[in-house]
């Protein structure tokens, strides 16, 4: 027998969820990336009840978990609307920026669309980190605008020191590079909390 699960919100095995969420989520599904390799997608997930709870649940000592959730209509509708779901690494991605914001000594603030984004959301190309809530696009720092290239490679070259494992994009107007944010992603982690199991993943593969 599965021993519960201790978390500060309920953990949801992806493969239990609705038929249109598990099209959605893919949990536990492959996905190709832009380096041609498949990547294993999350299967575990927080579940969030409601905004309010979103707004009132930290994931860690300044990150709010609604930081990380803050889509648009680009994002496919069910995923929209409560309860909504947020794959567990996200806890890992907030730790890093934590590291980060200690660095800087300055609050540091995500875009929309720029923390989580499910397989079905119209920005997802090409197996992005976004989909396993690893990834983050941050457009200030305290007062200052992530708007210039200068800014960007100063803030990334702090990122490159402070979390030395993570991927920070180079600056430019390609489809990698950013103009207006610095992305830092740590790669397509998965996390399977204590008390669940990985039970019949392979089973599900999309």
């Amino acid at each position: 027998m599965t021993a519960p699960i201790e978390a500060p919100l309920p953990v949801i095995d992806g493969l239990a969820l609705s038929a249109i969420h598990r099209e959605l989520l893919n949990p536990g599904g492959l996905l190709v990336g832009r380096d041609g390799e498949s990547h294993r997608l999350p299967r575990y997930f927080y579940e969030i009840e409601s905004w309010k709870v979103a707004l009132a649940t930290q994931v860690s000592a300044h990150f709010g978990l609604w930081e990380f959730i803050d889509v648009d209509v680009r994002e496919a509708s069910p995923l929209r609307a409560f309860p909504r779901y947020v794959p567990c690494a996200v806890s890992l991605l907030a730790a890093a920026l934590e590291v980060f914001r200690g660095e800087v000594g300055a609050s540091v603030r995500i875009m929309a669309n720029g923390g989580y984004r499910s397989p079905s959301h119209a920005l997802s190309t090409g197996g992005s980190p976004h989909c396993w809530g690893t990834a983050a696009d941050i457009y200030r720092i305290g007062s200052e605008l992530l708007d210039t290239a200068q800014r960007i490679e100063r803030y990334g070259a702090v990122l490159r020191r402070a979390v030395p494992f993570s991927r920070i994009r180079p600056t430019g107007d390609g489809i990698l590079a950013t103009d207006d944010h610095v992305h830092i992603d740590i790669g397509y982690v998965t996390v399977v909390p204590r008390g669940a199991s990985e039970r019949g993943e392979t089973e599900h593969e999309g």
